[in-house]
This record gives C-alpha cells, sequence and structure tokens, in this order.
C-alpha cells in the first residue's frame, strides 16, 4: 500500500505543477484533485472565463491522463457522445467507432445544454463506467473522470441536470471571480508565455494515478467520523428549506472525499475539519428546495452552511 505522506507528497507535485498555469484557485484545485483520487466526476458551475477549462486541461496534464473536449450543443445526440457503429466497404460490416467518452478525463462543456436523451448516455457512462450502443456494452478505460462546466445565470437554451445526474457528481465547485492581484498575475503570465496555449509539464502517470487511487481506497475512517457524516446528512432531510434532502450516496461522498483530503495532507486517518471542507461541495447541489425557499434567494450552500453550525461533530479526534 502507498503511505499516505507519499500520497500527500506526489498530490502537492500535482498541485504545484497546475499552479504553473492556474493562477490561485488553490482551494478549488485541492478539491478537484481529491474528487479525482476518490475516483468521482466534478461539475464546475460557474459564469463563463474564470478558467474551468483551463483548470480540466491542466489537471489532465498533470496526471498524464487523455484529455477530451467535448462541447455540449442542444443538437448533440447519444452516438455524438458514445461512438456508433460505421459501414465498412472494405470488410462489409459495421465497425464501432468510440466516441469522446472513451478518454481519461472528459471535459463535458456547457453540460446544461445538452438534451435529456444525450444526458442519460453521459449518467450511464458516469455511474457504470461503460456505455451501450445498439444493445452492446463496452467498457470505459480506467481511469474515466468527468469534469463538467455549466452557466448558472443562463437559461435560454438550456436543459436543467435532473436530480439522478447531479447526484452523480462527487463534488460541485463554484470557482469564483479572482482577487485583483491574482487577475494581474493572469494577465503576466499571459504576456510572458507569448502565446495562448499554456502547458504542464506531467507528474504522475496513468497507473501511478490508479496506484494512488487505491491507496486512498485503504484509508480507514473512524466511527464517529462515520457517524458525523450520517448525522450531516440526515440532518438535510428535515431542514424546513428543503424538499428532499440528500441521498445516502451523500454521505458516501463525504467519506470518500474526506479520505482522500487527508492523504493529500499527509495523514492515514479521517478527521472532523474534512469533512466540514467538502461538506458544501459534496451535499449542497443533491438537494432540492421548497419553492418559497428558494423564490427567497435561499439557496442550498446557505443551508449546508447552516447545518455545518449546528450538527455536533465528533467529541475529540486523534492529531
Amino acid at each position: 500500500m502507498t503511505s499516505a505522506p507519499h500520497i500527500g507528497a506526489e498530490g502537492k507535485a500535482v498541485l504545484d505543477a497546475v499552479g504553473t498555469v492556474v493562477v490561485g484557485r488553490q482551494r478549488s484545485l485541492r478539491l478537484a484533485l481529491a474528487a479525482i483520487l476518490a475516483g468521482g466526476h466534478v461539475l464546475l458551475e460557474d459564469v463563463p472565463g474564470l478558467g474551468k477549462t483551463l483548470m480540466a486541461r491542466s489537471l489532465a496534464q498533470a496526471l498524464r491522463l487523455d484529455f477530451k473536449r467535448l462541447q455540449c450543443t442542444p443538437d448533440l445526440l447519444p452516438a455524438d457522445v458514445t461512438g456508433s457503429f460505421i459501414y465498412d466497404p472494405g470488410d462489409h460490416q459495421f465497425t464501432f467507432r468510440a466516441g469522446p467518452l472513451f478518454t481519461g478525463l472528459l471535459l463535458a462543456d456547457e453540460i446544461n445544454r445538452t438534451p435529456p436523451k444525450t444526458q442519460s448516455a453521459l449518467l450511464e457512462a458516469m455511474q457504470e463506467r461503460q456505455v451501450t450502443v445498439e444493445g452492446r456494452t463496452f467498457p470505459l478505460p480506467a481511469p474515466f473522470h468527468v469534469l463538467a462546466t455549466a452557466n448558472p445565470v443562463e437559461y435560454e437554451g438550456t436543459y436543467p441536470l435532473p436530480e439522478a445526474q447531479l447526484d452523480r457528481f462527487l463534488l460541485r465547485l463554484d470557482i469564483g471571480y479572482p482577487p485583483p492581484e491574482e487577475e494581474v498575475e493572469v494577465l503576466r503570465r499571459r504576456l510572458a508565455r507569448r502565446q495562448e496555449e499554456a502547458t504542464v509539464e506531467p507528474v504522475l502517470d496513468t497507473d501511478r494515478l490508479l496506484g494512488l487511487q487505491q491507496g486512498v481506497e485503504q484509508v480507514a475512517v473512524d466511527e464517529d467520523i462515520l457517524r458525523y457524516c450520517v448525522d450531516l446528512t440526515v440532518a438535510t432531510r428535515s431542514h424546513p428549506a428543503v424538499e428532499v434532502g440528500a441521498s445516502p450516496r451523500g454521505a458516501q461522498a463525504l467519506v470518500l472525499v474526506g479520505r482522500a483530503l487527508a492523504v493529500l495532507d499527509g495523514r492515514d486517518f479521517v478527521l472532523p475539519e474534512d469533512i466540514k471542507e467538502c461538506a458544501i461541495p459534496a451535499l449542497a447541489h443533491r438537494l432540492t428546495l421548497r419553492p418559497e425557499t428558494w423564490t427567497s434567494g435561499t439557496t442550498g450552500v446557505e443551508v449546508v452552511t447552516e447545518l455545518l453550525g449546528r450538527v455536533a461533530g465528533p467529541v475529540s479526534a486523534r492529531s
């Protein structure tokens, strides 16, 4: 088993490499990398122009993952995503031609512009790690991760993601505008490299990433931490602002990402602080608010923030 300090050192090397291109965004990058180490998918939801595509491409380069970008549009068909059977005149038979899903890291740009039929094909790939085309099933390569982007302020020509698909994203991250100092640094680096394209030196390879993911899977979690994850998740179901709370998959997301955050810090045990760090990205998008609540401006983020202050965590933790 790879030790937690070793995983933490390699994780830091990945974040440092990405940091040579992506200015700031340490929290978002750390959580995105934790989600990948936990074997999950990430939804990046924010306004255009904040570096979401650059973040995804840079992570893929640092992890040496095959990278494909899928620009989602309203006319996108399932076959455009999964691939399809093409007739080969030479062999007089149909041959399967793989689509963009067959990659290590897929950037699904503006995923909420994709119609429901295509979203269902993405849903199968994200959950089952496979695609089904004309009754035949094709497994996706390992590792396989989806980083999807969505624009939360534009609704024309979009299809809201169903709760079942939102639930398949381990984390949802809001990027936010950078401070002025970081924005100046973005301009400075663009002038210094004298080209639009920015590249990141690879740190890991596919086999090493799979090994790190296996290392995270070996991290044990104390009973009191498990109980804390469940208590937070259950509390979302009885909150007066929430119509449908987080499912047990929400508690599982807290545990999975909490383990990854622990090993990124070089620990082989999970602290309550790890759970609190990932609670909003792991739970807020899994809540369905009451109509009278979201019309008043209350958000899932505010609900989870309130619960973090109200739900008691473990009395003591190892250090």
